[in-house]
């Protein structure tokens, strides 16, 4: 292990200390837990270190070469490696790698390409989707005129042919595909035949899969989708960050909606650990990573499954997981709380056709992407299962004791799994 922790905290240790201990028991907190939320994982410490460079005291409005401030020598070389790096790695025409997060970045293809009250088509939030796909209390859903897709009551996969029914119907300016708790492949191919047969522009939103397309564990939206916007974390295993991928056709609507659209001066920082996460991504050791994380998924929903969870289509074809704790008899909310207690963290989460409130759902989301990370693999699998059946049932029947022993069991079997960028002191 280096000492990238401890150079990265020095100062912060004498200048606040408060602060500093508050750092190390986060790192001490991600250590001694397995962390299965599946918008989660752990960045490398070469992208860490960049997170935390003197980059971050550059003003840079505008784009390389046409900038607002001066001094952009070394920031405008910064940001151009970047886009050319996730220009090759996802095959696209043009990339902005300067939006803030992914909400940002999906509010800037509403103003690139519709005005106020326009139709746009999305995932339902309840059935997988996400807020900005034109959920009720997103501003994407108060500003524009939203139609939403779910899945089958009984497959709980997107059913294309009701995608067609409403795509003609209402003929929206925008089609999304892809979301925040879709256990299954996005058939893209499918959805740009819909988005064309109605002269729509389809965007692909693959925050929670962008790893697993680089690494070659999911397939491309590039070549069906027009546009393509993405998290940078995620199973991308970058910082913080966004990213909108798009055709050359698009590419300055795309621009001049980010910036000066909807924000000023990129996090340049966070540009350079882009830049350093995409260049990771890059590596044969990623795909590796990246087909790894599918292995995961599937061995630890096997595990679950024989242990008598209801899964969302029956399984997983991606790095997530999204069981129904209806017949466990115990909400989604309690269950994830124990297993926060039991050192297990993962968050409850609304599954299709949930009765239950949104603040207090049915359903877990688990995702495998930091787990793989640390080095724990499908042989490790079965024995996170019984823990999360352990503490369910624990949670169930009120047994507090049962959670703490679990958790003593998962700090062990953790020690064993170092997490990048922190040592214990």
């Amino acid at each position: 292990m280096t000492d990238a922790y401890t150079e990265l905290t020095a100062d912060l240790a004498s200048v606040d200390p408060q602060i500093e201990r508050l750092i190390d028991a986060e790192g001490r907190r991600q250590s001694e837990k397995i962390r299965l939320i599946a918008s989660e994982n752990y960045v490398s410490e070469a992208v860490l270190e960049a997170t935390g460079t003197l980059l971050t005291n550059k003003y840079s409005e505008g784009y390389a070469g046409r900038r607002y401030y001066e001094g952009q020598q070394v920031i405008d070389q910064v940001e151009e490696i970047a886009v050319q790096r996730a220009k090759t790695l996802f095959g696209a025409d043009h990339a902005n790698v300067q939006p803030y997060s992914g909400s940002p970045a999906n509010l800037a293809v509403y103003l690139a390409f519709l005005k106020p009250g326009d139709t746009v088509m999305g995932m339902g939030l309840p059935m997988g989707g996400h807020l900005t796909h034109g959920w009720s209390v997103s501003a994407t859903g108060k500003w524009f005129n939203a139609v939403h897709y779910g899945v089958g009551k009984e497959s709980g996969r997107v059913d294309l042919d009701e995608v067609a029914q409403l795509a003609a119907e209402h003929k929206p300016k925008l089609i999304f595909c892809g979301g925040t708790a879709i256990p299954r492949t996005v058939d893209f191919a499918g959805f740009a035949q819909i988005a064309k047969d109605n002269d729509a522009v389809l965007v692909a939103d693959i925050a929670h899969i962008a790893g697993l397309v680089a690494g070659g564990a999911h397939p491309s939206p590039i070549g069906h989708a027009e546009v393509v916007t993405t998290t940078t974390h995620k199973t991308l295993r970058g910082p913080r960050g966004a990213m909108i991928l798009s055709n050359a056709e698009h590419a300055k609507a795309i621009d001049k909606a980010v910036f000066p659209g909807l924000q000023g001066g990129p996090h340049n920082h966070t540009t350079a650990a882009i830049a350093v996460a995409l260049k990771e991504a890059a590596q044969e050791t990623f795909k590796t990573y990246a087909h790894q994380i599918v292995a995961n998924a599937k061995a630890l929903a096997e595990g679950l499954s024989s242990r008598g969870f209801d899964l969302v289509s029956g399984g997983t074809d991606n790095h997530l997981i999204l069981a129904d704790l209806t017949k466990k008899d115990i909400g989604g909310k309690p269950a994830a709380k124990a297993l926060d207690r039991a050192g297990i963290e993962l968050n409850f989460n609304t599954v299709p056709y949930d009765t239950r409130k949104p603040f207090d759902p049915s359903g877990l989301r688990i995702g495998t992407s930091a787990v793989t990370t640390r080095g724990m693999g499908t042989q490790d699998m079965d024995k996170i299962a019984e823990w999360i059946d352990r503490a369910v049932l624990a949670a169930r029947d009120e047994k507090e004791d049962a959670l703490d022993a679990i958790a003593g069991e998962v700090r062990e079997f953790c020690g064993s799994f170092p997490i990048p960028g922190w040592h214990a002191n």
